[in-house]
């Protein structure tokens, strides 16, 4: 019904976190950067919004092609009826929070991943 708000809700916060983020790592000089043998956090970040918003849009289509989400107010069908709007609740609290929390453990598996990859290429290249 709605459980795509909840990782729309996450992205929007990772965002403003991005932001916050990539202007500290502005201010570090271009020598230190260089340096770094690591992906930047911004750009890991990135990857996570673009991600989720991607599990957003993809839910999203789902809900209005059966009919879930409406072109009218209130939106969503399950505002119409009280009843309906606790099981819409229900849902966000468990499966939009478990498909944030899925969406977010895939993205730390791939930020690990793309560290040890570019750590092995870091060292293959100063043998």
């Amino acid at each position: 019904m709605a459980c795509f708000i909840v990782p729309a809700v996450e992205s929007v916060v990772v965002k403003a976190v991005e932001k916050h983020v990539e202007n500290k790592e502005q201010l570090i000089g271009e020598e230190a950067r260089e340096e770094i043998t690591r992906i930047p956090l911004s750009a890991k970040l990135k990857w996570l919004t673009w991600m989720l918003w991607g599990g957003v849009i993809l839910l999203a289509f789902e809900h209005i092609w059966h009919g879930e989400i409406v072109p009218y107010f209130p939106f969503l069908t399950a505002m119409l009826d009280p009843n309906d709007a606790m099981a819409m609740l229900h849902e966000m609290a468990t499966v939009g929070v478990l498909m944030a929390v899925l969406i977010t453990a895939v993205w730390g598996v791939v930020c690990l991943a793309a560290d040890h990859i570019v750590k092995r290429a870091a060292n293959a290249k100063e043998v």
